[in-house]
């Protein structure tokens, strides 16, 4: 068992929907303006004494829920997060002690909206090592808790939500290799900084970085694995704004593949869009078990990283409803 693959997903999202219309009842904005400019129709936002630790816990327990994996397996819990408001424990201790897991490792990344699969590959690291022999990868963020409602330029792309792989052992590598990186000397492009936090960027300088980069790094990542992009049969993307998204599947030539467009739905939930997409798209039965699927995040420090996993067959109820019956 030299390998990995992700075993399950689940998710998470607020039940709270907030739409382009009532967005465009505070701003100056519209429905067609924003659905013209980032493709965002409607997004979830959580409710004000809602934690991150607690979507993250819920997708967890949902992607668990799907492979029916003993918890005492679970050796190794890391959670992508940008958005944590305690210091102390970090999100991923407060998950394991959510979930009722033991003697596990538990690591937070802040990486942003890359953030999941950065995450994955330490998951699949640590699993192909022998440092652990299942893991539960966790994406999720508040971004609600950090945007100024009146800036038209961020509030009307934000979400809230969660995504989770539960990833373990395999005969054969379900999980190819990493490609990863930053451009720090753009990182000031997206900021949350201040106090109180605010989200802020750059929507120009990020837009052009995304475009003239990020393809050529994802179509690294197929070669690593070696997988032609025509034959990915699904592509997701950070779900940054559909604009993006739709431009960089078209620049990497994957053109059988289903792209992931849950922007639409759920807004930019940063490091929760990738895992978050990924399991509605194989709850709703639309990825063959077993074929090859594109995982590219891209974002907040100008960092990025992705891989082509082996689609699971599992994915968890999802939806709303705490599911924290462990």
């Amino acid at each position: 068992m030299n390998g990995s693959r992700i075993l399950a997903l689940g998710h998470y999202q607020p039940s709270r929907i907030l739409s382009n219309d009532e967005l465009a009842a505070r701003l100056d904005t519209s429905d067609e303006w924003i659905t013209r400019r980032v493709g965002i129709q409607r997004r979830r936002i959580a409710a004000v004494g809602e934690t991150v630790d607690q979507m993250a816990a819920h997708a967890g327990a949902d992607a668990l829920d799907g492979c029916g994996l003993p918890l005492d397996s679970v050796d190794l819990v890391v959670v992508a997060t940008c958005t944590a408001t305690e210091r102390a424990p970090n999100v991923a201790a407060r998950v394991a002690a959510d979930l009722h897991l033991r003697n596990c490792a538990v690591i937070d990344v802040n990486t942003a909206c890359s953030g999941f699969t950065h995450a994955l590959a330490i998951a699949d690291h640590s699993i192909r090592s022998g440092a652990a022999g299942h893991a539960l990868v966790i994406g999720a963020d508040k971004l609600s808790d950090v945007v100024d409602w009146d800036d038209r330029s961020v509030s009307v792309l934000i979400g809230d939500g969660a995504g989770a792989a539960v990833v373990g052992r395999a005969a054969t590598q379900g999980i190819g290799p990493v490609v990863w990186g930053a451009a720090p000397e753009k990182a000031r492009a997206i900021l949350i900084e201040g106090n109180p936090p605010r989200f802020t960027q750059d929507g120009t300088a990020v837009f052009r970085w995304a475009v003239t980069e990020v393809a050529r790094h994802a179509r690294a990542a197929c070669d690593l694995a070696g997988v032609p992009p025509a034959e990915l049969a699904a592509v997701v993307f950070h779900q940054a704004n559909l604009r993006i998204i739709e431009k960089l599947a078209a620049q990497l030539g994957a053109v059988n593949a289903i792209l992931a467009d849950d922007v639409r739905e759920s807004g930019n939930t940063s490091a929760a869009s990738i895992p978050l997409a990924l399991s509605k798209l194989v709850e709703q039965n639309r990825i063959p078990p077993g074929a090859p699927v594109l995982l590219f995040g891209f974002g907040g420090g100008l960092a990025y990283a992705g891989q082509v996993i082996l689609c699971p067959e599992f994915s968890g109820r999802g939806g709303g409803a705490p599911l924290l019956e462990h």
